[in-house]
């Protein structure tokens, strides 16, 4: 079985070489960077079995360099995101991307060790380009993450929030004009908002919510 290769990418020395022994020790081969440069520099010379990546780093987070990634079509191998100051929010977005799970520092060992076998047993599932804010376009295409890996209803679930933010986006918060583009009665519209979990302000008076 051929060793599988692990890059790590956190910005504190410490963090890399503490998770580089314990890796090394478990039969990993691993590779470090300090910033996202370091990182994009190596994705683009190989394509790693597993990334470790820090979400809070001082040239660009990692949750941009996970966005870029997703963007440019190079995020073929997972991705778990680290964070001491994570939030639920944070780890959603992360998900959302492309990441495949979330580890919160300070990292407990046999925490980080289950995290890693697991993600190195799953597929990554096919992804469309990733726009970030679901808000381009191409070729009238919404450039969003297919979640082929979820059950039905979830995946269902997963792209219908993301089409519905892309277009309230797009029309400034304007339900009313939104419901009209899309072809749905705007209570209904409303109802289906709440389902997904979506919150829409206050209606003004030109049919924008604040």
């Amino acid at each position: 079985m051929a060793i599988k290769e692990i890059l790590v990418v956190d910005d504190e020395v410490g963090i890399r070489e503490l998770l580089s022994e314990i890796l090394f020790d478990e039969g990993y081969r691993v590779h470090l960077a300090e910033n996202a440069a370091q990182a994009r520099a190596f994705r683009l010379k190989q394509v790693p079995d597993l990334v470790l990546l820090d979400i809070w780093m001082p040239d660009t987070d990692g949750l941009v360099l996970l966005k870029e990634w997703a963007a440019q079509q190079l995020l073929t191998m997972p991705v778990v995101m680290m964070s001491g100051h994570g939030t639920i929010e944070t780890a959603l977005e992360a998900t959302r991307v492309g990441a495949m799970d979330f580890l919160e520092k300070p990292i407990a060992l046999q925490k980080l060790l289950r995290t890693v076998e697991k993600a190195l047993q799953q597929e990554m599932p096919a992804l469309l380009p990733y726009a970030e804010e679901p808000a381009v376009e191409r070729e009238g295409m919404v450039m969003v993450p297919l979640p082929l890996d979820l059950p039905l209803r979830e995946a269902r679930e997963h792209f219908d929030s993301a089409y519905f933010n892309y277009q309230i986006e797009k029309e400034n918060g304007n339900i009313t004009r939104l419901a009209e583009k899309i072809g749905i009665e705007r209570t209904h519209l409303y109802r289906k908002l709440k389902q997904l979990g979506i919150k829409v302000g206050k209606k003004t008076a030109d049919g924008s919510v604040r």
